[in-house]
């Protein structure tokens, strides 16, 4: 069972705030609604994590998940629940799949990616870190630290999300600016 953290109530029923571009809230939707198919844009946060050596971490998707099954992603990804702010979200989520609670994240884009079943404005951050990371087993099928030409040799390979690889060169960019 997952550990719950007493900062983040838990909620019998996940509800997603729907958003515009630019992230004001102008409604509310189930997550069924959400990836239903008819693709009301909802938040979502990542978390890049890199250790001191430079190497970015990055979770396997265990295959019972709705989306991209089995490929390698962001080392932390989830949906912002309706009334919760954006970094609330990345924290919570940052707790939930990693264990990870002392961090400091550093803004890098945020973009709208649209897959078949949903349609998210992604709220994209980077950090690094020097500790273990403790990845859940209920949320991921575990995780690792990457060298950066590794992840360049398997990019178009089927090896990683397509969000995954659509984020990969902006954080990239901005890796040597967060150790």
């Amino acid at each position: 069972m997952t550990e719950h953290n007493p900062s983040f109530p838990l909620s019998a029923e996940e509800w997603f705030p729907l958003v515009d571009e630019t992230g004001e809230v102008i409604g509310k939707a189930t997550r069924r609604e959400c990836h239903g198919g008819t693709k009301p844009l909802h938040p979502v946060v990542h978390l890049h994590v890199f250790n001191p050596a430079g190497e970015l971490y990055l979770q396997k998707r265990p295959m019972h998940k709705d989306v991209q099954p089995g490929k390698w992603d962001t080392a932390v990804g989830g949906h912002v629940d309706y009334g919760e702010t954006v970094e609330t979200a990345l924290r919570r989520e940052a707790f939930e799949e990693l264990g990870l609670v002392r961090f400091t994240p550093v803004f890098v884009a945020r973009y709208v990616f649209e897959s078949a079943i949903e349609k998210e404005l992604v709220n994209t951050f980077a950090t690094t870190c020097d500790g273990a990371l403790h990845p859940h087993p209920d949320e991921l099928d575990g995780g690792r630290f990457w060298p950066l030409r590794d992840i360049e040799m398997h990019l178009g390979k089927g090896v990683f999300t397509p969000n995954f690889e659509h984020e990969f060169s902006c954080v990239c960019k901005l890796s040597p600016n967060i150790h």
